[in-house]
C-alpha cells in the first residue's frame, strides 16, 4: 500500500452555481468503515437542482456543507475494525444513502427511505461524498464492482442506473412493449439503454436539448427521437399504429412531458415517474381511469436490486460509462458542474487515476 498524504482537496457547493475546492484531512476509517480511493465520481441532476444552484433541502434532508458527490466508485485503501465482507484493494460502488440499518425500509435494503432522522445521512449531502481523492463509507453501503465493469460504470450505477432499474422493474419491460422515455438527460438515456436490454422492441425518446437528442441517436438508444412539442402525443400514437405505448418512463420532471407520458400510453399501460421535482397536471378520468392505466412513483433503489443490476450488466455486456461525454480532473470541478448544469452534455464525471485518462 502506498503511503497517504495527511491532507487532500475536496469540492463543496456554496449554492450560488459555483463549486469550490477546500482542504480536508484524509480521514481514517472507524468501526465498520472503509477508506476508499476514488476513481470516478459522476454528477447527478439532483445535485444541480438542490445544491449547486441553491440549497433547497431543509433540516436533516439539507446539504450540510460537506464534500459533494453522491455517485462515487473506487478501490478500498484501508478497512476499519469490524468489517466482515470487504478487504483492501476490493473494487466497490457506494450506495449513496447510509441508513440506520435497522428500520423496516433499511432491513429491506431501501436505505433511501430510512425513517431515522438521526442516522440517515446521504453521501455528498449530510456526510462527505466522492468529490475528493478519498472518502469514508460504511461497509454495509458497499456494492462489489465486478472486474468486467469499469469504475466509471460503477459510478453510473451508484445512483442513475440503479434508480432507473428500480423504476423499470416496477412497470415491467419485455419484448411485447413499445416504450416512451420523456427527458433524455443521463437518467433518460440510461432508461433507454436498459429498456433495450430488457427486450423492448420500440423505444421512443423525447427531449428539447439538441445535444441530448443527438447522443440518443448516435448511441442507437432510441428508434425514434422527437423534439418536445405540443404534437408529441399524436406523433407517438402514429409511430405505434394509433395505439400508444405499453410503457412510459418520465425522466424530465416537466409537467408537459409528464402529461405526454400519460396520454401517449395505451389502454392498460403503465407509467413510472422517475424525474425529481416539478409539477403534474392530470385529468384522472380520461387520462387514467377510463383507460385502466397504472401510474408508479419510484425513488432510487435498494442495495439488493443494485447488486442484481451489476450482475445483469455483465451478462448483457453493456457499459453505463458509454453515456459519459465529459471527464474532468478534480482541479477543474467548477467546469464539470457548470457543464452539467447547462444540460448540453450526457453524463459528466470527475475522475482520478486510470479513469481520467480512459
Amino acid at each position: 500500500m502506498t503511503s497517504l498524504a495527511d491532507v487532500m482537496q475536496g469540492a463543496v457547493l456554496p449554492g450560488d452555481s459555483t463549486a469550490e475546492l477546500k482542504e480536508f484531512s484524509v480521514p481514517e476509517p472507524g468501526h465498520g468503515e472503509v477508506l476508499i480511493r476514488i476513481k470516478a465520481s459522476t454528477i447527478c441532476g439532483s445535485d444541480i437542482r438542490c445544491i449547486y444552484h441553491e440549497h433547497l433541502g431543509k433540516g436533516p434532508e439539507g446539504y450540510q456543507g460537506v464534500i459533494a458527490g453522491h455517485e462515487p466508485c473506487g478501490q478500498i485503501e484501508k478497512i476499519g475494525p469490524g468489517c466482515r465482507r470487504f478487504k483492501e484493494d476490493d473494487r466497490v460502488i457506494v450506495y449513496h444513502i447510509s441508513g440506520c440499518g435497522v428500520c423496516y425500509d433499511c432491513r429491506r435494503g431501501y436505505m433511501i427511505s430510512c425513517t431515522s432522522e438521526k442516522y440517515r445521512r446521504a453521501y455528498g449531502w449530510q456526510r462527505d461524498g466522492g468529490m475528493a481523492p478519498f472518502m469514508i463509507a460504511e461497509e454495509k453501503d458497499l456494492i462489489a464492482l465486478p472486474d468486467e465493469l469499469s469504475y466509471m460504470d460503477g459510478a453510473q450505477v451508484a445512483c442513475g442506473f440503479g434508480t432507473v432499474y428500480e423504476g423499470l422493474e416496477k412497470i415491467g419491460i419485455s419484448g411485447n412493449d413499445a416504450v416512451l422515455v420523456t427527458g433524455l438527460g443521463p437518467v433518460g438515456l440510461a432508461s433507454a439503454m436498459l429498456c433495450r436490454c430488457l427486450g423492448a422492441k420500440q423505444i421512443i425518446g423525447i427531449d428539447v436539448i439538441e445535444e441530448r437528442m443527438e447522443l440518443a441517436k448516435e448511441l442507437g438508444l432510441c428508434d425514434h427521437v422527437l423534439k418536445a412539442g405540443p404534437g408529441n402525443v399524436a406523433e407517438v400514437k402514429t409511430l405505434t399504429g394509433g395505439h400508444g405505448v405499453e410503457r412510459a418512463v418520465d425522466c424530465s420532471a416537466h409537467h408537459t412531458a409528464r402529461a405526454t407520458a400519460v396520454q401517449a400510453t395505451r389502454k392498460w399501460g403503465k407509467i413510472v415517474l422517475i424525474g425529481e421535482g416539478g409539477t403534474m397536471n392530470l385529468n384522472p378520468s380520461p387520462d387514467m381511469i377510463h383507460d385502466q392505466k397504472t401510474l408508479y412513483g419510484s425513488w432510487v433503489t435498494s442495495t439488493w436490486k443494485m447488486e442484481e443490476l451489476v450482475e445483469r450488466l455483465v451478462r448483457w455486456n453493456i457499459h453505463p460509462a458509454d453515456l459519459v461525454t465529459h471527464r474532468f480532473a478534480l482541479e477543474d470541478v467548477g467546469g464539470a458542474y457548470a457543464l452539467m448544469a447547462s444540460g448540453k452534455c450526457g453524463k459528466v464525471a470527475v475522475c482520478f487515476d486510470e479513469e481520467l485518462t480512459a
